[in-house]
């Protein structure tokens, strides 16, 4: 998505500024904690967004049907990593990674200042400039973070990237608590505004530590020529012009629905990737084996956007579950439904390092898409637990809020597994010249598979889901899992990993 090869400081940072965190220079505490309040704002929303959506207008919801609120999650979670890759793009073309960062954090704050306002209107644009804002924030905070390591300080650079994973867990961990519990507890638009503050922070420190960055990140990599920056700005223009356009004609009408902006996510999410991969596939500068690395990547490409598809329905289908068919009442407190998705990113704190021990262990002797069949597997054991414990409700209503931890710890495992590997998959089949993009390529399967996600609450219509919707996903999981097991020795070979 973005280079790594920003014009380094004259004099290194974490030469002058005391350590800090875990040892660390000023510089690295101030992205740690700057990544941190994105990621509670992220999860926050993930975690009563459709909530909110699904609730009634005289609750202070959106009021939609539970298929109209799913769709809409899944566009809001597609749109967020399809803006990732112009995201990316501009911090290395124009901005420079520690403006583009700061403009996308801005952004964020500016949306979801927009959603703490009890009005329809500033609901929507607020969640587009939150999708925007990210996909400009976390790109470019990675190039950021990486250009400040030499590059063969390789070591380093890995411990720095996983501490800032822990982060994202940490933040996953917390936001639903918090932004769940005051925004079901006492008012959507409040929980909203609890994200706008703590985004609020984390522009506020990143302003107030980049005196510590130096000259890292404050040029573009690659700056556009201005004839080219002229064209970009026309194309962009048009780029924005014709579908706000379209859509202002649609709401005058009084034809809009959700729907038509699903479609057109719907369509970007499938032909972005599928031009990402005909432009590598044809570009000169790649040679044929590296061409066949890229043509077997394409299974787990599908393989990882499945995944996704599965994986966001802990936002969705699993938060109506919740709501609707588990007992919530523990020890004489009524737990908001919110509250459960924080299984998932506990799940992923204590199953990673397992993870990375057992790769280690094993070393060459399980392949790639073995570890990515391991991943199905657990997901599709997720959605095959919710089976049993939607099958269990139709009998008795409510049932044990246990099958539904249980199902956010499979699934926090299943990402574990399979999300980390599939990023250095990424990295490892990717031409040189073309690593930024390939990376790109697969958190676009992120977006494909969200967008095909935002659908699977048509097929629970308006009730909660069955017992049958989760064992057809859970069902089609391990039958994933089982093809990429089944091929594991001819894509092992093909992909040289």
């Amino acid at each position: 998505m973005t280079s790594s090869s920003t014009v380094r400081p004259a004099v290194d940072p974490s030469r002058t500024a005391p350590p800090t965190l875990l040892g660390r220079p000023r510089w690295f505490v101030t992205l740690f904690a700057t990544d941190m309040w994105e990621r509670f704002s992220f999860y926050g929303m993930l975690a009563i967004l459709f909530l909110f959506a699904s609730a009634p207008a005289a609750e202070g919801g959106l009021g939609l049907s539970n298929s109209d609120a799913g769709m809409l999650f899944g566009i809001y979670t597609a749109a967020i990593f399809l803006a990732s890759l112009p995201g990316g793009w501009l911090g290395d073309r124009v901005f420079g990674s520690y403006r583009a960062t700061l403009y996308g954090a801005v952004v964020i704050a500016s949306g979801h200042l927009l959603m703490a306002l009890p009005t329809v209107p500033t609901v929507y644009v607020g969640l587009l400039l939150i999708a925007v804002g990210t996909g400009l924030l976390k790109p470019n905070m990675a190039g950021l973070l990486s250009a400040f390591y030499p590059r063969e300080a390789t070591a380093e650079r890995d411990a720095g990237f996983a501490i800032f994973y822990t982060s994202i867990q940490i933040s996953g961990l917390i936001a639903p608590l918090v932004v769940g519990g005051i925004g079901e507890g006492l008012n959507w638009h409040a929980g909203f505004g609890v994200a706008a503050v703590g985004m609020g922070f984390g522009v506020w420190q990143y302003v107030r530590g980049s005196a510590s960055f130096g000259e890292v990140g404050r040029a573009a990599t690659r700056p556009l020529p201005p004839a080219e920056r002229r064209r970009f700005l026309r194309l962009s223009t048009a780029a924005i012009a014709v579908p706000t356009a379209l859509f202002t004609a649609d709401v005058l009408a009084g034809t809009f629905t959700i729907r038509h902006v699903l479609a057109l996510v719907a369509v970007l999410s499938l032909a972005v990737p599928i031009g990402c991969f005909r432009t590598l596939l044809s570009h000169r500068d790649i040679s044929a084996p590296e061409r066949t690395r890229l043509r077997a990547y394409i299974a787990l490409f599908l393989a990882s956007a499945l995944f996704w598809a599965l994986h966001v329905q802990g936002g969705s289908l699993l938060n109506l579950f919740a709501r609707d068919a588990t007992d919530r009442d523990i020890l004489g407190l009524h737990l908001p439904a919110s509250w459960f998705q924080s299984a998932t990113p506990l799940a992923i704190l204590l199953s990673a390092p397992f993870f990375a021990w057992l790769w280690v262990r094993l070393g060459a002797r399980i392949s790639a898409t073995a570890k990515f069949a391991l991943g199905m597997f657990a997901m599709g054991a997720s959605m095959l637990l919710m089976a049993l414990a939607a099958w269990h409700a139709h009998s008795v209503g409510r049932v044990s809020p246990l099958w539904l931890i249980g199902t956010y710890l499979l699934t926090g495992a299943a990402e574990a597994a399979l999300a980390p590997v599939g990023m250095s998959v990424a990295t490892a089949i990717a031409p040189a010249p073309f690593l930024s993009q390939v990376v790109g390529v697969f958190w676009l399967s992120a977006a494909l598979g969200a967008g095909l996600g935002g659908n699977a609450m048509k097929l629970a219509g308006t009730s909660t889901p069955g017992a049958g919707l989760f064992l057809v996903l859970g069902g089609v999981a391990v039958g994933a899992g089982a093809l990429l097991l089944l091929g594991t020795r001819a894509l092992a070979r093909r992909l040289g990993v």
